[in-house]
C-alpha cells in the first residue's frame, strides 16, 4: 500500500507543484500564453484520455506489471520535463507524463481492492483520499521552495527532476512487495472507441485553447462543433459494440445511465473550474504583482489546508447526507467565489496574502465536501457489474473536465490582455481574474442545483 501511496502522491503533487512554476517557465522558456496553458492541458488532457483503455490495459496485461510500466514512464517523463529546452518539448513530455500517470492510477485502485479483504479496504481507500489531501497542501509549497533555492541554477527544473528519486524507489519496491496479477487475455479493446473519444476531446480543447492566437478562423468553430458529432459517433459505438456483445471503451449500460451521465455532468463541471482557477490565480499573482513562487503557494495554502479538513471530516461521514454534502459543498464554492471576487476588486498596486485566507480556505473545504459526495452517489446508481468501469469513465469525466476548465478560463483570462499578459496593467489583471471567476460560479452553481436533484440509492 505504501508503494501505491508513494507513486499516487507523486502523481498528484506533479498536478499542483506545476501551477506555481508556470509563471517562471514561461519566461524562461520565452513561451506565450497559449503555450503555459498547454503545460497544463497537454498533461490533464492526455491523462482523461488514457484512463479507460489503460485500466482495461492492467486486466489484459496484469496490474502489477502495467502499474510498473506506469511509474517507470512517468519517471523518464519527468526527466524529460526537467531538461526540456523550450516549450514544445516541454509541452510534449508533459503529454507523456499524463499517459503514464493514465497507466499508474487504474492500477492502484484494482490492486488495493484485490489485495485487502473487505474489512480492511475502508481504511487502505481512506488512505487514498488523506494522501490526495497531502499533495494538495504540499504541492503549491515544495514549488515555491524548489524555485526559490534554484539548486544548482536550475530554476524551475527541480520540480520536475524530484521525481526521479522517487520513482526509482517506487519501482524497486514495488518490485518486492506488490503480489503478481495474472494476466487475462480473453478481455478486448475497443479500438475504435479509443480513436472516437481522443477526436472528441481535441475537437473541443484545442480550439478552446489555440483559437485566440489564430484570430479565431472559421476552421476553429468547425473543430469546435465537430466534437458534438464525435461524441454522438462514440456512443453510437459503444451501443453497437454491446449489442454484438464486444469489448467497450465505457460500457453501454452505463451510457444509458440517465443518473450517472447527470452525475457525470456535474463531475465535470466540479472539475473545470479548479485547475483553470490556480492556473489563472499563479500568474496573477507573479506575472501580475511580482510575488515569488514562494509567496504565491503561501498565499494559496488556505485552499489546500480547506481539501484537508473537509476530507477528514468527510471520512467519519461515511456514507451518510450525500446529497445534502454535495449542494452545501458547491454552495460553499459559490460563495467563496464570489468573495474571491470582492477581495480582488479591493486589491490596489500590492498584494496582502491575508486578504485571501478566507475565500480560499472556504473554496477547499468546499471542494473537500463535495468530492467524496458526488463520486458516491453517482456510482450508487450504477449496478454491481458494471461499478469499475464506470469508475474509470468517472475520472476520465472528471480529467477531462479539467482540460476544458483550463482552456476555457485561460481564454477568458488571457483574452483581456490582447497579447502577452506581462508587462499589463494592475487593473488589467484585476479585471482578468474577476471576468474569469465568473465561469467558477456558474459551474459550482449548476452543480449545487445538480445535487438537488439527483437521487442516490442508499443515502440519507
Amino acid at each position: 500500500m505504501t508503494v501505491m501511496l508513494i507513486a499516487g502522491f507523486m502523481n498528484l503533487i506533479d498536478v499542483t507543484i506545476v501551477n506555481v512554476a508556470l509563471p517562471s517557465l514561461q519566461t524562461s522558456l520565452g513561451a506565450t500564453d497559449s503555450g503555459i496553458e498547454w503545460v497544463a492541458a497537454a498533461y490533464i488532457l492526455s491523462f482523461s484520455i488514457g484512463l479507460l483503455p489503460f485500466g482495461r490495459l492492467g486486466d489484459y496485461l496484469g496490474r502489477k506489471h502495467v502499474f510498473l510500466i506506469g511509474v517507470a514512464c512517468f519517471t523518464i517523463a519527468s526527466t524529460l520535463c526537467g531538461l526540456a529546452p523550450n516549450i514544445e518539448l516541454l509541452i510534449a513530455a508533459r503529454a507523456v507524463q499524463g499517459l503514464s500517470a493514465a497507466l499508474m492510477t487504474p492500477q492502484t485502485l484494482a490492486i488495493a481492492q484485490v489485495i485487502f479483504p473487505p474489512h480492511e479496504r475502508g481504511t487502505a481507500f481512506s488512505l487514498f483520499g488523506l494522501t490526495a489531501g497531502l499533495a494538495t497542501v504540499t504541492g503549491p509549497l515544495l514549488g515555491g521552495v524548489l524555485i526559490g533555492a534554484d539548486i544548482f541554477g536550475l530554476d524551475w527544473r527541480p520540480i520536475f527532476l524530484v521525481n526521479i528519486p522517487v520513482g526509482a524507489v517506487a519501482i524497486l519496491l514495488g518490485l518486492r512487495f506488490i503480489p503478481k496479477s495474472r494476466p487475462n487475455y480473453d478481455v478486448g479493446f475497443d479500438v475504435v472507441g479509443i480513436l472516437l473519444a481522443i477526436a472528441a476531446m481535441l475537437f473541443l480543447v484545442f480550439p478552446l485553447v489555440e483559437g485566440r492566437n489564430f484570430g479565431w478562423p472559421a476552421w476553429i468553430f468547425l473543430m469546435l462543433a465537430a466534437s458534438l458529432p464525435a461524441g454522438f459517433a462514440f456512443a453510437f459505438w459503444q451501443k453497437a459494440r454491446a449489442r454484438a456483445n464486444r469489448p467497450q471503451l465505457m460500457p453501454a449500460s452505463v451510457l444509458g445511465n440517465r443518473q450517472f451521465l447527470g452525475g457525470a455532468l456535474m463531475t465535470t463541471l466540479l472539475f473545470s473550474s479548479v485547475p483553470g482557477l490556480f492556473l489563472v490565480l499563479a500568474v496573477f499573482l507573479q506575472v501580475g504583482f511580482g510575488l515569488t513562487p514562494l509567496q504565491s503557494g503561501l498565499t494559496t495554502m488556505p485552499f489546500s489546508v480547506g481539501v484537508l479538513t473537509a476530507s477528514l471530516v468527510a471520512n467519519r461521514l461515511g456514507g451518510r447526507f450525500m446529497r445534502q454534502r454535495i449542494i452545501i459543498g458547491a454552495g460553499l464554492l459559490f460563495s467563496a467565489m464570489f468573495g474571491l471576487r470582492m477581495v480582488v476588486a479591493g486589491v490596489g498596486d500590492a498584494i496582502v496574502s491575508w486578504h485571501f485566507i478566507a475565500p480560499l480556505f472556504a473554496a477547499g473545504l468546499g471542494l473537500g465536501t463535495t468530492i467524496p459526495a458526488i463520486f458516491q452517489t453517482v456510482l450508487s446508481n450504477v449496478e454491481g457489474r458494471d461499478a469499475g468501469s464506470a469508475s474509470g469513465s468517472l475520472q476520465s469525466f472528471q480529467q477531462a473536465g479539467a482540460a476544458l476548465g483550463v482552456a476555457v478560463m485561460g481564454q477568458i483570462f488571457f483574452g483581456h490582455f490582447g497579447g502577452q499578459a506581462a508587462g499589463s496593467s494592475h487593473a488589467q489583471f484585476i479585471e482578468a481574474l474577476r471576468t474569469s471567476l465568473i465561469y467558477s460560479m456558474v459551474a459550482f452553481a449548476m452543480v449545487a442545483a445538480g445535487g438537488a436533484v439527483i437521487r442516490s440509492h442508499g443515502s440519507r
